[in-house]
């Protein structure tokens, strides 16, 4: 059978996972009465109540006697690392572009690697029945950015269809006609080549990692020579060469619609699945033993953020999770840090402390919460930029981001200042149609972290925001952080409603009546730019004597609820964010008042 692999990339939320889908669908692949869930290639729950893809993941179908391996990619920056491997494997690519918002910076990043590879993309511009869509205008844009990004006269030279993933049609005219997929799938036979095979012996990079429970680890990735078979002996070897392993082949899976099934022989060009090599990684070259070579791999772009995850020592440590101790997080995250190669984990001079670096805050959170759903328990600290020195002027740099921010023109002056007390800079200003503007920005990370949430305050939730990293310059020198202080409690206990209800002058609260505190945990927001204790456990005292103004009934403002990303961008350095599978609570690093106040001194000291 004829063999075709391509993968759709695009910006988060333009349709990638719908797409897939109806090709799912009106390629035959369900049967007419199967129950298939919406959004059927995001499989873990982060993704289905996010609403994003995380991890890349491959389907197959086939199409007039040729059998299309799909790979769905993540569209968010911060799970970039996904998307660079997964080009290596594929011999086309399908850009998909919102009809309304155009190409958004990590679609500018995936269609810059897929044309760095030299793929030849095939344009879908989705979403053609929006009521702000301007399908023609996107074109154009597309044709700018391929442009912009140095593409060749055959690059350039890219078929365009228009459609709606949603109603379940693609057409070479914008009127349609509307009835299937079909256009799309026949351009992919047409346009995207058969894949490049080699000739020699079995070998094939390794491109997506995963867990079984049953097999153990799986390799996927495309056979580039050769074929493999169950039981054969094979080895690995790394970028440079240099021997890993060496072991048997336990079993080789392919994809067949969504499911995977055991093949008795996998074949060049093919991508496959390969379990029985426990020390197997992402690129890394599974190869027979006669090869020496290893196949070329793309450097992965460097992490930007970094962050302490550490054991939970809290009074209330190991009363709502199983997994507490120091040995069990950091082999749960070194387990992570083979899979996700955008991540790093290393030890840290910190006691029981592990330092994950990462991409983004959004990638940092999703590992979090993943753990805490676990049963994890643990203390994590603020997120941290990685300063790096210039080897020739000693100079001290940071990451700056490329930022797209979307919103309505009344709007825009406040987002320009805000962005500039951040120390970012505005690059481009223009309209995008309907009363909106898009203003680009460069703005170091440090500075972007917290902002999502004060742009949707200022922005009365109309604003979309898009990053991207953009490159290492030298250090801007320092960002305002937090304005406001916090309300530490000063005792262990249960919250009562009389305290709280009589400490609202200090400051909104962010716990509950009835809520387990302890001591130097964080209660609420000071209204001031200091840290106040307080005492939330503070009952009425009870007396014989009534007064109208003692007894009302105490009617508490609702507190400030804290997700996991809000208190995240919230803590200060000197503050650590608690997560345990029932709760988000935040708190001070260092629990007792003299030892915070020596502290203090010894800084003091330092600086002077």
């Amino acid at each position: 059978m004829q063999l075709r692999n391509v993968a759709i990339i695009a910006h988060v939320d333009h349709g990638k996972t719908t797409l897939v889908d109806r090709l799912l669908q009106q390629s035959g692949t369900f049967r007419e009465n199967q129950r298939v869930a919406e959004r059927a290639m995001d499989s873990n729950d982060l993704e289905r109540e996010r609403g994003i893809t995380i991890l890349a993941k491959a389907t197959s179908i086939v199409w007039k006697n040729t059998r299309i391996n799909i790979v769905d990619t993540p569209g968010h920056a911060d799970f970039g690392g996904e998307v660079e491997r997964i080009l290596n494997m594929v011999d086309g690519a399908i850009v998909l572009v919102d009809a309304a918002e155009g190409p958004l910076p990590q679609t500018k990043f995936v269609v810059s690697k897929a044309l760095k590879v030299g793929l030849r993309p095939i344009v879908a511009i989705n979403k053609v029945d929006r009521h702000d869509a301007r399908p023609t205008v996107v074109s154009g844009e597309v044709f700018d950015l391929f442009a912009a990004l140095d593409a060749t006269e055959e690059q350039l030279d890219f078929p365009v269809l228009y459609g709606s993933a949603k109603e379940g049609w693609m057409a070479a005219n914008v009127d349609g006609p509307k009835d299937s997929m079909a256009p799309l799938f026949d351009l992919i036979l047409s346009h995207v080549a058969p894949p490049h095979v080699e000739e020699g012996p079995f070998r094939m990079l390794g491109t997506i990692l995963e867990a079984n429970p049953y097999l153990g680890r799986v390799v996927t990735g495309r056979i580039t020579a050769g074929s493999v078979k169950p039981n054969q002996t094979i080895k690995v070897i790394d970028r440079n060469g240099k021997f890993i392993e060496q072991g048997r082949v336990s079993k080789v899976l392919s994809f067949r619609g969504l499911e995977r099934q055991g093949i008795e022989e996998g074949n060049a060009g093919d991508i496959v699945s390969i379990a029985g090599l426990p020390e197997a990684n992402v690129a890394h070259t599974l190869c027979a033993l006669e090869v020496t070579e290893a196949l070329p791999a793309q450097p992965i772009d460097p992490p930007t953020l970094s962050m302490m995850f550490r054991v939970n020592d809290s009074p209330l440590a190991g009363t709502e999770g199983d997994k507490v101790t120091g040995r069990v997080i950091r082999d749960r995250l070194l387990r992570e840090a083979e899979g996700n190669v955008a991540l790093r984990v290393t030890e840290s001079d910190e006691k029981d402390a592990m330092e994950v670096a990462g991409r983004g805050e959004l990638q940092l959170g999703i590992l979090i919460e993943t753990m805490r759903r676990e049963g994890y328990e643990l203390s994590v600290s603020r997120p941290k930029v990685l300063i790096r020195f210039d080897p020739d002027t000693g100079e001290m740099t940071e990451p700056i981001e490329e930022v797209v921010i979307d919103l309505d023109e009344e709007h825009a002056g406040v987002v320009v200042q805000k962005m500039s007390e951040r120390k970012a800079e505005l690059i481009e200003m223009r309209p995008s149609g309907g009363g909106r503007l898009r203003l680009v920005f460069y703005a170091p990370t440090r500075g972007l972290i917290g902002y999502q949430g004060e742009l949707l305050t200022d922005t009365r939730g109309t604003a979309v925001l898009n990053r991207l990293f953009h490159d290492y310059a030298p250090y801007k020198g320092a960002v305002q952080g937090r304005r406001n202080g916090v309300l530490i409690s000063t005792d262990a206990g249960e919250a009562v409603a009389y305290a709280l209800w009589n400490l609202e002058d200090r400051g909104p609260m962010m716990i509950e009546p009835g809520w387990k505190v302890y001591r130097g945990m964080i209660v609420g927001e000071h209204t001031r730019g200091n840290d106040l204790e307080v005492n939330v456990l503070k009952g009425k005292k009870l007396t014989n004597i009534r007064t109208t103004a003692k007894d009302e009934a105490v009617r508490l403002t609702p507190p400030i609820r804290m997700t996991l990303e809000k208190a995240l961008a919230y803590i200060e350095d000197d503050e650590l964010v608690e997560v345990t599978p029932k709760s988000i609570r935040l708190r001070k690093r260092l629990l007792d008042p003299h030892e915070r106040k020596r502290d203090e001194r010894r800084k003091e000291a330092e600086e002077v």
